[in-house]
């Protein structure tokens, strides 16, 4: 059954001079205007596109990508604020509502927002900051390890409040993170551990492949290339995921593996490969 607010593939079944009517199945026939037609094109076409009520509240086809489809958390700007409530910019023609009673507190104009993207009960896309509502960590069916993708919602003293595939709450913790991360940054991470309480710890770091042998090795090629490192295990955390997109914990296990090999010499500010 097709819903407003997401992408489908539809057949083109007739034109007319307002534009190309795609099959929608259960919501009739489907008008994508005149404006977006493509240049080339027949009839019983497929064309993939994104569904909205327009204006006038009609259902309507784009081929435009919208910032988020239907229940999506995304990080959106407020381009108008009304007597009945404020508007998002979703990337189309008509702008997303955020109606007063959707509002956790009262937003400002030209300012970005976590929202949720959900249907009224008239089957009109709106969107909501009150993201409590629509997440529950009890209900998650997460494995550890697993790839996941997030959002960052919130930065705490902690670290990075991350929402998980828009349904769950999990953190990563800032003294793991080693690069700058900012509300909104969307990312891909894994689950590191579920915890009893029912939060989730998540890390950066793939523990399948980044394996300490795979560390060594990047710090190995590195020095086949230079000659030296001015990065040691006594330089910040920061430089040394600047330099290798790795924790420090696991440089200095990295160090340590190929200096048992004898094929490192580590000194006070360098660390220098033997010949």
């Amino acid at each position: 059954m097709l819903e407003v607010g997401k992408f489908y593939e539809l057949e083109i079944i007739k034109e007319s001079e307002f534009g190309l009517y795609l099959d929608g199945d259960n919501l009739g026939e489907i008008l994508l205007p005149h404006k977006e037609v493509p240049e080339n094109y027949e009839l019983n076409d497929k064309l993939k596109v994104f569904l909205y009520r327009d204006t006038k509240d009609r259902i309507t086809a784009t081929l435009k990508t919208p910032f988020a489809e239907l229940d999506d958390i995304a990080y959106l700007k407020v381009v108008d604020i009304t007597k009945i409530g404020a508007f998002m910019d979703l990337g189309l023609d008509k702008h997303l509502f955020l109606p007063f009673p959707e509002q956790k507190k009262p937003v400002e104009l030209n300012e970005y927002y976590i929202v949720k993207i959900l249907l009224d009960d008239k089957d009109r896309l709106i969107a909501s900051t009150i993201i409590d509502d629509f997440i529950d960590n009890s209900e998650h069916d997460l494995k550890e390890n697993e790839k996941v993708n997030v959002i960052i919602y919130r930065i705490t003293e902690m670290g990075y409040l991350s929402i998980i595939n828009n349904r769950f709450y999990g953190i990563l913790y800032k003294n793991e993170v080693f690069r700058k991360l900012n509300v909104g940054d969307k990312l891909s991470v894994f689950v590191k551990k579920l915890r009893k309480d029912e939060k989730i710890d998540l890390m950066i770091n793939n523990p399948d492949v980044k394996r300490f042998d795979e560390f060594s090795e990047l710090v190995l090629n590195r020095l086949k290339q230079d000659g030296n490192l001015n990065i040691t295990d006594k330089s910040s955390p920061e430089d040394i995921y600047k330099e290798f997109k790795m924790s420090k914990k696991n440089f200095k296990k990295a160090v340590g593996a190929l200096y048992k090999k004898r094929l490192i010499k580590i000194e006070k500010n360098q660390i220098l490969l033997i010949k």
